[in-house]
């Protein structure tokens, strides 16, 4: 038998002479582990119940719901330990030896946790709100402690790490966007009659919004055209539908009441050279 085996066989026969000795300690403990885990699980869930009922926000909830689960299962942890029989006091002091290498290592996850709870705290944004923000926009989904998640308009998610927000400049659209539309209709047209016709569409789309009441007026004389600026507001979930159906609804009415959109054009005159 080899050194290697011989010290593996030591160190089973001390294990399991000090099962046989802590037999009742480590079943205690085991108990308290336990306990301690449902503790844990029984009071989170009720402290969100009245974190609902007191209709806090999402993630504030979330956060206060995970911290007193980590400090149940940790102060079970530490009873066990004790009941055990493992001197808690050593222990607790190499743990915090440890924390600090450990915090060392992982200091950009350590920087998402801080910036989170800055978040979380400052409320620059809100879970459903639409914001722009490192070069990158969308409707606020969640906001965790290491990151947030935007849902863009095409449905795909952008999870941003939250020290890239923290002390960037942000544009926090808010629940409503306007929408930026512009239609050009002929120098001749009648102005006042195509900008009540425009008003009467947006009066009529139940996704525009009647306040803010929608901007609607000249923004440019162009070369071919008198262009109408539009300008109305929806939700955010209707941004996309109500750009199109508004652009839809122009070109129909305007066809149907004869005010005539001009398409850019050229007069070219050839002078005779004699």
């Amino acid at each position: 038998m080899n050194e290697t085996t011989h010290n593996i066989e030591v160190w089973k026969d001390k294990l399991v002479g000090y099962v046989i000795d802590h037999a009742g300690a480590l079943i205690s403990a085991t108990v308290v582990v336990i306990v301690g885990f449902l503790a844990a699980r029984w009071l989170g869930r009720l402290l969100d119940r009245w974190l609902t009922r007191k209709a806090m926000e999402p993630p504030m909830r979330t956060l206060l719901v995970r911290i007193a689960r980590l400090i149940t299962l940790l102060l079970a942890l530490v009873v066990a330990l004790g009941t055990a029989g493992m001197d808690v006091t050593a222990l607790i002091a190499g743990v915090g030896v440890v924390g600090v290498g450990i915090g060392l290592a992982v200091q950009g996850v350590l920087g998402n946790l801080v910036a989170g709870l800055t978040i979380i705290f400052t409320k620059p944004f809100r879970v459903g709100e639409y914001i722009e923000i490192a070069g990158v926009q969308g409707q606020v989904k969640s906001i965790e402690l290491f990151s947030t998640t935007l849902l863009h308009t095409d449905q795909s998610r952008v999870v941003i790490p939250n020290r890239k927000i923290v002390g960037e400049i942000l544009h926090n659209y808010g629940a409503i966007r306007q929408l930026d539309l512009s239609v050009g209709v002929a120098y001749g047209t009648n102005l006042n009659e195509a900008l009540t016709l425009v008003r009467a569409l947006l009066e009529q789309n139940p996704r525009i919004l009647k306040d803010p009441a929608p901007v609607v007026g000249v923004s440019l004389l162009a070369d071919s055209s008198i262009n109408i600026a539009v300008k109305p507001w929806a939700k955010v979930i209707d941004y996309v539908p109500a750009m199109a159906e508004v652009n839809q609804a122009i070109v129909e009415i305007f066809r149907k009441s004869g005010v005539s959109i001009p398409f850019p054009q050229r007069e070219v005159r050839l002078l005779d050279g004699k």
